[in-house]
């Protein structure tokens, strides 16, 4: 990290985003960076990316050196700032992929959870990688990264699950049904014939 360096401004943004040269030179470089990770930009139009002939080794370097993490966060709020947003959620879906379904780099799991996901500007996009991450968490009832009734929407829960009741609520359904019941009891009770049992009498 170079602490020197300064923030850029508005207008440096601005003419970094009017120049196809300056555009074009930070495609390459992430491009390069990916590599790096044992990555492959495989569509420049939509930002997919997939692992290179080369992701063992890289894959095992990202699992021994996690000073890469904050690397990779720095590179996605570029991506967002400088011109390339729709880049940030499929490589963070890549990450994801690679750490909770494929199980492949176990060690920047939290860093994934905790920032690349975050770092995504489009809410929608982000709020997508949220739930598949849920949705592929082995132990859900440990994810902190959205609220519970949101998890319990994806897990198609009902939000009156008695998991989420209160007693009183408890009780209360229990005298409910029991009144529900005796009700039932009393309509089923034979009640006495009062007229004729057939035309004849």
């Amino acid at each position: 990290m170079n602490n020197d360096a300064s923030t850029l401004t508005k207008g440096e943004i601005e003419d970094f985003l009017a120049n196809g040269t300056a555009r074009e030179n930070l495609l390459r470089s992430y491009e390069l960076m990916l590599d790096f990770y044992g990555i492959m930009l495989c569509n420049e139009k939509t930002g997919e990316v997939k692992r290179a002939s080369h992701w063992r080794d890289r894959f095992c370097n990202l699992n021994n050196h996690t000073h890469n993490n904050l690397r990779i966060t720095r590179i996605l709020k570029c991506l967002g700032t400088l011109g390339f947003p729709h880049y940030q959620a499929p490589l963070v879906h890549f990450f994801l992929m690679e750490t909770l379904v494929r199980g492949e780099l176990p060690n920047i799991k939290d860093s994934v959870l905790n920032y690349f996901v975050f770092a995504v500007l489009d809410k929608r996009e982000r709020r997508n990688l949220v739930k598949f991450a849920y949705l592929n968490y082995d132990r859900k009832d440990e994810f902190v990264w959205c609220p519970r009734k949101i998890q319990m929407m994806w897990s198609g829960l009902s939000a009156l699950s008695h998991e989420y009741l209160s007693l009183d609520d408890v009780n209360e359904a229990k005298d409910k049904a029991n009144e529900t019941v005796k009700a039932e009891s009393l309509n089923n009770v034979e009640k006495p014939v009062t007229g004729p049992r057939n035309a004849d009498e």
